[in-house]
């Protein structure tokens, strides 16, 4: 290696490490701000280095560990689950898509592009999840809205199969007999590892941060998400704080609760998993996002 190369590399690889760093400066004020003590955080603002370190926030979120400890459980299954369905749903629509033979595939196309454009609107929606699938108030109501609404997922999907998945494997297996269905499960999924990835974190991350869908849909506490969860915690705190001038004891009460840190500490522990989970699709993540973008 010349020279000239090895300095453009090192000095490659200098950038890309401070604009990683960059990237993690956020993330690290965050954790930090968190644990900031509340007047701290009034008096100097967010800081790398606090002079006041306090655990309140986490102490008072402690105290609510049964309710989160449940909409953890809920905002899992519901993640697992719909992830698991939507790759499924996802795959075996794209993959008929992505025969050049399909009769009327770029029809199919185009409604699918045409949903991405335009929707019915929230009241419809509510109508007809409400009154003709009847999933108000079930865990049904945080899963089907994403599975029905996922037009991008199926065109990212169907661009990674046309430019990936050989049409001469596909031939060869109909030679020896073989099926659609087995030719999808046998060779097509195989192949298709980086984009179902891609697929299934995107899936994963939307079901994880919905809480739309917990807001208009489910009114049962014990259905609750995680997001729904914390929205209704940092609901309650901001209503003491504007009622806090009520009485002398509740603004005493409303001193003691770190409404600066406790926002911060809904972000932590919303985020940490998503953060943990995420070096273990980043190799196929990028690899499908680029495939399945050329022809998408």
């Amino acid at each position: 290696m010349q020279r000239e190369d090895r300095y453009w590399q090192w000095g490659s690889h200098i950038i890309l490490l401070l604009i990683s760093i960059s990237c993690l400066i956020p993330f690290v004020l965050l954790v930090i701000s968190s644990i900031t003590d509340e007047q701290s955080i009034i008096r100097d603002g967010y800081s790398f280095f606090p002079k006041d370190i306090s655990f309140t926030a986490y102490e008072y979120i402690w105290e609510q560990s049964s309710l989160i400890f449940n909409a953890y459980g809920i905002t899992i299954l519901v993640t697992v689950f719909g992830t698991a369905a939507s790759l499924i749903i996802t795959s075996m629509l794209a993959y008929p898509l992505s025969r050049r033979d399909l009769p009327g595939g770029m029809f199919v196309a185009f409604l699918l592009f045409f949903t991405l454009l335009f929707n019915g609107g929230l009241t419809p929606t509510y109508i007809i999840y409400t009154q003709l699938f009847d999933i108000k108030n079930t865990l049904a109501a945080l899963l089907v809205p994403g599975l029905l609404m996922n037009g991008f997922s199926v065109l990212l999907m169907r661009g990674f199969f046309m430019t990936t998945v050989p049409p001469s494997v596909i031939e060869s297996a109909s030679i020896d007999g073989a099926n659609e269905f087995t030719i999808y499960r046998k060779i097509v999924l195989p192949l298709s590892l980086p984009i179902l990835a891609v697929v299934g974190l995107l899936q994963g991350l939307m079901y994880w941060n919905d809480w739309f869908n917990g807001l208009i849909y489910i009114t049962n506490p014990k259905l609750y998400s995680l997001q729904n969860v914390m929205n209704q915690l940092m609901s309650n705190i901001q209503f003491l704080s504007s009622n806090s001038n009520v009485s002398s004891l509740a603004g005493e009460a409303m001193n003691q609760i770190p409404t600066e840190a406790f926002r911060m500490v809904i972000a932590v522990i919303s985020i940490a998993p998503i953060m943990i989970a995420y070096p273990f699709f980043q190799k196929y993540f990028v690899k499908g996002l680029a495939i399945g973008a050329v022809k998408g």
